[in-house]
């Protein structure tokens, strides 16, 4: 019960931090990931707030991925995607409202904190293995209808989504290169490290001397 517990504070935390690394990366305007991206073009192309489309957007993957996958409808990632786009709503609107940076040091070190901040948030909020990010269940849906493997079917889908991103004006750049390439080793980093600290605080390890 007490590991289920932290479970859930990690998973609260991580989605705090993941959306602070996102909003990072958004104000250093040096891109992003392709998916957010797509959230911020959708955003100037069309209004309503990234995280409002996180949630559309989410909510339409939960449906495809039902049907690809031909499971039942995945209400507990409802969750997950409505506190991301909850949490970066509040980062961009509430706490950075109206900042623009545009000193180049001030940009790269925002880079460099939102891929951290990505990463280290992904690590935390999967401690509890509960309401997976449907994009994840999308890629997971391609690799089942498809035959490809799953890296192939995630840079299959980042390649696509990330020319839909292009053509709407999705903040794109040196930041989505380093997103792609690095968030990975990151996640598996803050990962195991979480992991450690999680099963200190639930008293199912000692921390080493």
């Amino acid at each position: 019960m007490k590991g289920l517990i932290y479970s859930i504070m990690f998973y609260v935390l991580g989605m705090l931090t993941l959306s602070f690394g996102v909003t990072m990366l958004i104000l250093s305007d040096l891109g992003v990931g392709a998916w957010d991206a797509l959230f911020v073009g959708l955003s100037n192309l069309i209004g309503f707030t990234v995280g409002t489309w996180i949630f559309v957007v989410g909510i339409l993957l939960i449906i495809l991925n039902k049907f690809l996958l031909r499971s039942n409808f995945d209400y507990s990632a409802i969750i997950t995607i409505f506190l991301i786009g909850v949490f970066i709503d509040f980062w961009l609107l509430v706490i950075f409202d109206g900042v623009v940076i545009t000193d180049m040091v001030a940009r790269v070190g925002l880079l460099g904190l939102g891929v951290l901040g990505m990463g280290a948030g992904i690590g935390m909020y999967l401690q509890l293995d509960f309401a997976r990010n449907p994009i994840d269940n999308l890629m997971m849906a391609v690799h089942y209808r498809t035959g490809l493997s799953i890296a192939m079917s995630k840079s299959g889908l980042e390649i696509v989504v990330l020319i839909i991103a292009f053509v709407i004006g999705g903040p794109i750049g040196i930041g989505t290169i380093i997103v792609a390439f690095g968030i990975g080793p990151l996640v598996q980093l803050f990962f195991k490290q979480f992991a450690k600290i999680k099963s200190i605080l639930a008293g199912d390890a000692k921390p080493s001397t």
